[in-house]
């Protein structure tokens, strides 16, 4: 494996690896903790800046949007400009754009807000990959991607028991400003212990023109299908949508190939099969995850007439289960590959949906959920580790912010799409029922979504035995590539 030159800069102090992992797992905890957090929220959110049901999705979405659409951007500054600089800048970003959330007066200004707040995180995600694994190797790495898949998988969860406490007890506001402390002790640490690494070449170019192209598309096509609840499927103002999207879509496909000259996504990354394989079982399974803290939210408080705080305290048990399973893999992960760990969690998904799409109107929470849910959590939280392996064995150190960037986007790309194809769905299925707003149609929406998501999961199940079986030991050990601490 061939490595890039690389230019090392010391800060004033050096940093044992703990403080590298919390930098790391800190920022990362934000991010993905946005993406659920709002949803315990989003009713009394919507009430108060007077949302329409569709618009309030465009909260979530927002983020998830522009958060998907630049995280391959973000991943290639982290490369280029360097991990701690490209940390601190996507830090400030996120964190002066929870502020402003938190601060929002109307669901105009929230919108645009959590789109900013998406450009922040999707900054700042990469970087923290990057931190890790330039930083450790050989039996650490496997360690620190356990705990950074663990803080990933359970900030999902935990944002909707923290979302319920602070909705509850103060204010759907305080969902936002949250970030703020946090923001505030992640900068500190960065500036004083994070080493700086990145590529001799600084003179590459971003590719803003393709992050803008891909980002609209998107924006585009989920817009489309949003609208099809309103318009239907074959309307012209549907298709007027997917046609821009479709478009956009094939712009960006020429400029990067055709024009760019240092393009946002190389091609050639995906000649590895390994990386590819990876990213398509992330883009599935991350858009069936997303989905389930969506609609849990609103079946606990719609059906089982839960308020924000106890509708929190139900995530709990997953988020303890995402924990679990992220360790588990990771320290299982260098006797038995990736592969296996890939099977085994997709199998256990498509299970845990299956089971949880059996939800009634007179379901129980310890008799119906809580096994299901925990199962599906569970199988979160084995696959976030041999994935983020997967995607980043195989490519040049110099390039692992590209990497670990092109792997969240697949996740994050997935769940925008899947939440609103599943949010689609659903209320269709809810439409169809004699009596749209009673429980037993809101129920039937659950059902349908949660059996799409069941089918979502075990396509990624059958895409993973594409994957080449390679030993954990062949896949995170690199002793040819020094690490940060080594080269100074």
């Amino acid at each position: 494996m061939s490595v890039s030159p690389e230019t090392v800069t010391t800060t004033h102090r050096p940093a044992p690896d703990w403080i590298i992992l919390l930098i790391a797992c800190v920022a990362q905890f934000m991010v993905v903790l946005d993406v659920s957090i709002v949803n315990v929220a989003l009713p009394s959110m919507q009430r108060s800046l007077h949302f329409t049901l569709s618009n309030a999705q465009w909260v979530v979405n927002a983020y998830i949007l522009t958060f998907g659409g630049f995280l391959l951007l973000g991943g290639r500054a982290a490369d280029i400009f360097g991990r701690r600089r490209v940390y601190v800048t996507g830090l400030a970003i996120f964190t002066l754009a929870s502020i402003g959330a938190g601060f929002a007066s109307s669901g105009t200004q929230m919108i645009a807000i959590r789109a900013v707040q998406g450009i922040g995180a999707a900054i700042l995600s990469p970087a923290t990959l990057t931190i890790i694994v330039t930083t450790f190797h050989g039996p650490r790495l496997p360690k620190a991607i356990g705990a950074w898949s663990a803080v990933a998988g359970a900030g999902g969860a935990v944002g909707g028991l923290l979302g319920g406490i602070l909705t509850g007890y103060a204010s759907w506001r305080w969902v936002f400003f949250i970030n703020v402390p946090f923001g505030i002790l992640a900068t500190c640490l960065a500036l004083l212990f994070l080493r700086e690494m990145r590529n001799r070449d600084a003179t590459v170019k971003l590719d803003i023109t393709g992050a803008v192209l891909v980002t609209g598309s998107l924006a585009s096509l989920i817009y489309g299908v949003v609208n099809t609840t309103i318009h239907g499927w074959g309307s012209s103002s549907t298709l007027s949508w997917f046609f821009i999207g479709a478009i956009a879509m094939i712009g960006f496909l020429f400029w990067e190939m055709k024009v760019a000259s240092h393009p946002l996504v190389p091609f050639r990354i995906f000649h590895s099969r390994t990386l590819s394989t990876a990213n398509i079982v992330m883009f599935l399974v991350g858009g069936a995850f997303f989905a389930i803290w969506y609609f849990l939210t609103f079946y606990f408080q719609n059906i089982l007439g839960y308020d924000p705080v106890r509708t929190g305290f139900a995530f709990l048990p997953m988020a303890l289960a995402i924990i679990i399973g992220a360790q588990l893999s990771s320290r299982i992960l260098q006797r038995t590959g990736v592969k296996p760990l890939l099977l085994v969690g997709a199998s256990l998904a498509t299970l845990g949906f299956l089971w949880i799409s059996l939800i009634k109107t007179s379901s129980s929470y310890w008799g119906d959920l809580f096994t299901p849910s925990v199962v599906c959590a569970f199988a979160l939280g084995m696959l976030f580790a041999p994935l983020a392996t997967a995607a980043t064995a195989d490519v040049d150190r110099s390039e692992s912010g590209l990497a670990s960037g092109v792997l969240n986007a697949a996740r994050t790309i997935g769940g925008a799409i899947a939440l609103a194809v599943l949010a689609t769905v659903a209320t269709s299925r809810t439409a169809s029922f004699q009596h749209p707003s009673s429980p037993l149609a809101l129920v039937g929406g659950y059902q349908r979504a949660f059996q799409v998501s069941a089918l979502i999961t075990l396509t990624g199940l059958i895409v993973s035995f594409a994957l080449p079986r390679l030993t954990g030991r062949q896949q995170i050990i690199k002793p040819e590539i020094p690490t940060a601490e080594s080269t100074i």
